[in-house]
C-alpha cells in the first residue's frame, strides 16, 4: 500500500515510521507515563490495518491523525508530545514547501500533480514549466495577494479558490471567442498582421491559430462557432469556378453548366475536408504554453445562418466535422481512438429534431458519433430559448452567459462572442450542513457566513483583474478575440455591466441534503429543501451584483480533483458518515449521486429544475453502456433533451487496449494492495501506458487518468439505461 508524502510524492507506506515516531514522543515524557513498546506496536499495526482498509491512497497526514486518536486513547501525555513536535515539523516546512514540491516536480514523482488534470501530461517539459510556474504563482497567491481567511478556508476545503496557480498573472477563465470579427475584420498574432482569408482552407488554419493564441493567454475553456467560418465556404465556391472558368480557356476543354457545377462541388467538397481535418488535428496536436492542447468547444447550431444556401453551406460543415469525429485519430500504434478536443456541442431544433425534419440526417450522424465518440453533446433550442431567450454556446464545458439584453452588437442583435468569465470560488455545502450538526437555524447562518467568504474571494479575483493593461494579451483585448481596445487601454469596463460574469461555484447538494434530511434530493421531501438552497445562491448573486454591477451568476461546478479534496477535507473534519463522507469523492453541483439507481429520462426531468438555478453554468448527462448498436436508443435520449432539458450529454465508453485489441470497456478493479487500478477484461492488461480509456469527468473528455476519488466515483457510476433490442428499459 502506497501513501502520499506532504510534497506529493507517492511512497510504499512503512509502519516502522510510525513505531519511530511514537517511540522519540514516548522518550520525551516521565517514565511513569510512557507507554510500553508492545503498545506502541500495538498501535501501529491498527494504524496500518486502517490504511490497508483505505480504497484509495492515504495521505500523510491522514495517517498522523490515526496515531493522535490512538494515543490519545492509551497516552493522552505522549499524544500531546506527538502532536507538539508534528506542530514544530509543520512550522518549519510551512517556512518554504515550494522547493520541495517543484523539486517533485521535475523528478516526476509529485502523484498529485500528475492526477490534478486529467487532459495534462506532467512527465513533459511544457507541462513541467507550467505547473513550476504554477507552483510560484500559488505561493504568492497564499502569502502575499489573498486574505488569510480565504487562503485558510481554501486549504480546509470549506470553500475552492479555482485556478491559483494563475491568480498571480491577473488571467481569468473562459471565452467566446468572437472569430467572425477576427476573420472578417482581421487579426494580429505574434506581430504579424492577418488579414481577412481568401479561402475556406485559410480560414481554417488561421482559427486553430487563433485558438492556440487565445489558451495560450487565459486558463479555462474556449468556445467558438462553426457558423462563423460558413461565409468562406461561398468565398472558395467563388474561387473555384474562376479557376475552373481559366482552366476551361487554357486548355479548350469545355465543360457544361451542370458539368461546371459538379466540379466545383466535387472541389469545394476536398477542400472543406481538408479545411475541417486541419482544425481537428491541429487542435490535439497544438501545444499551448499550458502544456496541453487547447480546451476548446466547437458549436454547431443550424439557425446561427440565414435559411437557404448558407445554413446548407453550415450543414455541410457539421456533417463533415461528425464524420471525422467518428473516425477518431490515430495513436501512435496506429488505433483509432476517441480525442479529448475540440469538444462538439450540437444544437437540437425544429428542423432536425423528427425524422421528417430538414436536417434529421445530421441529427442522426450526431447520435453514431456520440455512441462511438462520447461527443457531441446536445442543447435544446426549445428550452434555452426559454430559459435565457437565446441560444448561444457556452464558454468551454459549461459556463454561462447570463444574457443582458442590453449588451449588443452594431446591428442591434444581443452579443454573446467577445465576451468571457473573471474566475471561479466554490462554496462546499457538505461543510456548511456539517457544521450545523443538523440545526436548520444553524445552517442557514452558516451559509450567510460562507457565502460572504466566497463573496469576498470573488471580489479578489474581480480586483485582481482591475487595472490589467490591454497590452497583456493583445490577441484578447487590442485584436478582436474579446475586444478591440487601444494599447495601455485598460480592460476594466468589460469587467462591469454583466459583459462578462464571475462564478459562484457549489459542490455537494446530494450529501447536504442527505445529512440534513436524511434523504437524497430526487426525494419528493427533500427536494424543496435543496432547491431553497439553491434559491439563496441566486438571491446572493443577484444582491451583490446589484450593489456592484458585476455579473455574479451561480455555476455548477465541474469539480474535477477538487472532489478528492473536499472529501479528504470533510473526513477529517467529521469523521465517516455514511452516505456523506464515506466515499473519496463529493458529487458534482446537483448532480444526482453517481450510485443511485434511476433512469435516464426521470435524471433528466429532475435535474432539468436545478439546470435554471445554474444560469452561469450547468450540464447534466445520463450513463449509457456501449450503444453503437442501439442509434434509436441515442436518438431517443437526445429527443427527450430537446423536450426538457436545456443542455446534457450521453456519457458512453471508448476504450481501447494495446496488449489484446480489445475496444469494450475497461473496468476500474482493486489490486492486492487495495488500490484502484485500470483493467482490461479481456487479458487482464493494467498498464495504463498499454492501453487508451476516455472518460468525461467533468463536461470535457479526460484522457491522462485521474485522482484516487475521481477514479472511485467512475468505477461506482450506475448505468441509467440498460439497452433491449430496440428500447430503453428503465433500470428500475
Amino acid at each position: 500500500m502506497n501513501i502520499i508524502k506532504r510534497n506529493g510524492m507517492e511512497v510504499p507506506f512503512d509502519r516502522q515510521k510510525i513505531v519511530t515516531a511514537i517511540t522519540k514522543a514516548n522518550e520525551t515524557v516521565n517514565e511513569e507515563a510512557r507507554l510500553k513498546p508492545i503498545y506502541i506496536e500495538a498501535i501501529a499495526q491498527d494504524v496500518e490495518e486502517a490504511v490497508m482498509a483505505r480504497i484509495s491512497v492515504v495521505h500523510v497526514e491522514d495517517i498522523q491523525d490515526m496515531v493522535v486518536f490512538a494515543l490519545m486513547k492509551h497516552a493522552p501525555v505522549v499524544a500531546m508530545k506527538y502532536e507538539k513536535y508534528r506542530e514544530k515539523r509543520a512550522m518549519i516546512r510551512r517556512a518554504n514547501t515550494t522547493d520541495d514540491k517543484i523539486l517533485s516536480l521535475i523528478n516526476c514523482e509529485n502523484e498529485e500533480v500528475k492526477q490534478e488534470n486529467s487532459n495534462k501530461n506532467p512527465i513533459i517539459n511544457s507541462t513541467q514549466r507550467d505547473y513550476m510556474a504554477g507552483e510560484v504563482s500559488r505561493d504568492l497567491s497564499d502569502r502575499i495577494l489573498l486574505p488569510k481567511e480565504v487562503v485558510d478556508a481554501h486549504k480546509a476545503g470549506i470553500i475552492h479558490f479555482h485556478d491559483s496557480d494563475y491568480f498571480a498573472q491577473k488571467e481569468h477563465n473562459c471565452d467566446l471567442v468572437n472569430l467572425e470579427d477576427m476573420l472578417q475584420n482581421g487579426t494580429v498574432i505574434s506581430d504579424t498582421l492577418i488579414e481577412k482569408p481568401h479561402s475556406f482552407h485559410t480560414a481554417c488554419n488561421i482559427t486553430t491559430q487563433i485558438i492556440a493564441q487565445v489558451a495560450s493567454n487565459q486558463y479555462g475553456g474556449q468556445s467558438f462557432s462553426l457558423a462563423h467560418l460558413v461565409p468562406f465556404v461561398e468565398v472558395s465556391r467563388q474561387k473555384i469556378r474562376k479557376h475552373l472558368a481559366a482552366e476551361m480557356e487554357v486548355t479548350g476543354v469545355i465543360l457544361n453548366k451542370e458539368q461546371q457545377e459538379a466540379v466545383v462541388a466535387m472541389r469545394l467538397k476536398d477542400e472543406i475536408t481538408k479545411g475541417i481535418q486541419t482544425i481537428q488535428y491541429q487542435l490535439i496536436t497544438l501545444m499551448t504554453c499550458n502544456g496541453q492542447a487547447p480546451f476548446v468547444t466547437m458549436f454547431m447550431y443550424l439557425d446561427e445562418v440565414p435559411e437557404g444556401r448558407q445554413r446548407d453551406d453550415l450543414a455541410m460543415l457539421i456533417e463533415e466535422v461528425l464524420k471525422q469525429r467518428y473516425q477518431g485519430v490515430k495513436n501512435e500504434k496506429g488505433v483509432w481512438i476517441t480525442p479529448a478536443f475540440p469538444k462538439l456541442i450540437y444544437v437540437l431544433d425544429e428542423d432536425n429534431i423528427t425524422e421528417d425534419s430538414k436536417y434529421w440526417y445530421l441529427t442522426k450522424q450526431a447520435a453514431r458519433c456520440t455512441a462511438k465518440r462520447m461527443v457531441p453533446d446536445y442543447i435544446s433550442a426549445k428550452i434555452m430559448k426559454e430559459m435565457k431567450g437565446a441560444v448561444y454556446t457556452c464558454m468551454g464545458c459549461r459556463s454561462f452567459l447570463t444574457a443582458e439584453k442590453d449588451i449588443r452588437n452594431e446591428d442591434g442583435s444581443m452579443k454573446f462572442y467577445g465576451r468571457f468569465n473573471q474566475g471561479v470560488v466554490t462554496i462546499n455545502l457538505v461543510d456548511v450542513a456539517l457544521s450545523s450538526g443538523k440545526d436548520m437555524d444553524k445552517f442557514w447562518k452558516i451559509l450567510d457566513e460562507r457565502l460572504e467568504l466566497c463573496h469576498k474571494a470573488l471580489r479578489c479575483r474581480h480586483e485582481r483583474l482591475l487595472g490589467t493593461p490591454s497590452d497583456v494579451a493583445p490577441i484578447l483585448w487590442q485584436f478582436g478575440a474579446l475586444s478591440r481596445l487601444k494599447k495601455g487601454e485598460p480592460i476594466d469596463k468589460l469587467l462591469y455591466g454583466g459583459y462578462s460574469t464571475i462564478s459562484l461555484g457549489y459542490a455537494g447538494l446530494y450529501e447536504m441534503c442527505m445529512y440534513m434530511t436524511g434523504k437524497s434530493h430526487t426525494d419528493e421531501e427533500a427536494k424543496p429543501f435543496a432547491l431553497s438552497v439553491m434559491q439563496k445562491l441566486n438571491d446572493k448573486c443577484a444582491e451583490w451584483r446589484a450593489v456592484e454591477n458585476i455579473g455574479y451568476s451561480v455555476y455548477g461546478t465541474p469539480l474535477e480533483s477538487t472532489t478528492y479534496k473536499f472529501a479528504k477535507a470533510l473526513q477529517k473534519r467529521f469523521g465517516i458518515i455514511k452516505d456523506v463522507t464515506d466515499h473519496n469523492y463529493i458529487t458534482n453541483s446537483y448532480h444526482v449521486n453517481v450510485r443511485e439507481k434511476i433512469d435516464a429520462f426521470s435524471k433528466l426531468k429532475f435535474e432539468s429544475e436545478f439546470q435554471k438555478l445554474s444560469p452561469g453554468g450547468a450540464i447534466s448527462y445520463v450513463e449509457v453502456p456501449d450503444m453503437q448498436d442501439n442509434i434509436p436508443a441515442v436518438l431517443s435520449i437526445m429527443q427527450f433533451i430537446y423536450e426538457n432539458i436545456m443542455y446534457a450529454e450521453l456519457n458512453t465508453k471508448s476504450d481501447y487496449c494495446e496488449c489484446c485489441g480489445y475496444d469494450g470497456e475497461i473496468k476500474v478493479v482493486k489490486d492486492d494492495s487495495g488500490k484502484l487500478v485500470w483493467e482490461c477484461p479481456n487479458c487482464g492488461n493494467r498498464d495504463q501506458n498499454k492501453m487508451s480509456v476516455a472518460r468525461r469527468t467533468c463536461g470535457y473528455i479526460g484522457t491522462q487518468w485521474w485522482n484516487a476519488g475521481r477514479t472511485e466515483e467512475i468505477s461506482q457510476r450506475i448505468l441509467h439505461v440498460s439497452i433491449g433490442e430496440n428500447e430503453i428499459v428503465n433500470v428500475q
